[in-house]
């Protein structure tokens, strides 16, 4: 069955991105994906660096009714390792990405009803840990645009954004690259397990779909109760 939604999934190809992608594709929408590399999908994908690039607005849909920005670094260093490159790196993938991305889309995703927009912050905003200090930055700053701009464009376009703890994709492969340091990471968590790319995917197919028609401005954690729960 087709739905006639358009979204846009920016950083479509691997971990949390792909997962979105292939389940909204599932559920019947037509899903445009972007990133760096062409990766494996082809007749609907834009190779597109959302730092260094302009988002191609002519090779999208008149209308978009949703956008999700996926890129995201995980950048862990003591602070006094951390150089002013590094959190300007972290601020421009993380923040400045979707923001340039957002004001390229806006007049696509003006021109739908009900357009909703997912960014993603992280469990380590809301938590604080030690040796993330520019990525918490970076993405404390996602969340003052999601809110900032969930007030401005309403009531057309919501905008919301999802805060995860580690999960399992090729960004974080670094930090789960043993199975000691799986179960470490797991062990931390109340659910006793990180996270995976559908547990997140699930809750942005929600966040774009109308069935969360009456949410706008909120970060939702999806974090194996670390935030929470003691």
């Amino acid at each position: 069955m087709s739905i006639n939604r358009n979204i846009l999934v920016i950083g479509g190809t691997s971990g949390i991105g792909l997962a979105i992608a292939d389940n909204l594709r599932q559920k019947g929408y037509q899903v445009l994906s972007a990133s760096r590399k062409m990766g494996d999908k082809t007749s609907d994908h834009l190779v597109f660096d959302a730092v260094k690039d302009e988002l191609p607005v002519a090779s999208l849909p008149e209308t978009l009714h949703g956008l999700v920005y996926c890129p995201g670094s995980i950048n862990l260093k003591p602070f006094h390792r951390l150089s002013d490159q590094d959190f300007l790196d972290d601020f421009q993938v993380n923040c400045l990405g979707a923001a340039r991305s957002i004001r390229a889309a806006l007049p696509l995703l003006k021109n739908s009803e009900n357009a909703s927009v997912v960014l993603f912050s992280t469990v380590a905003v809301n938590q604080g840990m030690s040796f993330h200090a520019s990525i918490a930055a970076a993405k404390g700053a996602v969340e003052g645009l999601t809110k900032s701009l969930a007030a401005e464009l309403a009531p057309k376009i919501r905008v919301n954004a999802i805060a995860p703890s580690l999960t399992n994709t090729p960004l974080a492969s670094k930090l789960i690259s043993s199975e000691e340091k799986l179960k470490a990471s797991a062990e931390r968590h109340p659910l006793k397990r990180i996270g995976t790319p559908a547990d997140i995917a699930s809750l942005a197919c929600y966040l774009l779909s109308e069935e969360s028609s009456w949410m706008t401005g909120q970060i939702l954690h999806v974090d194996g109760g670390l935030t929470s729960v003691r």
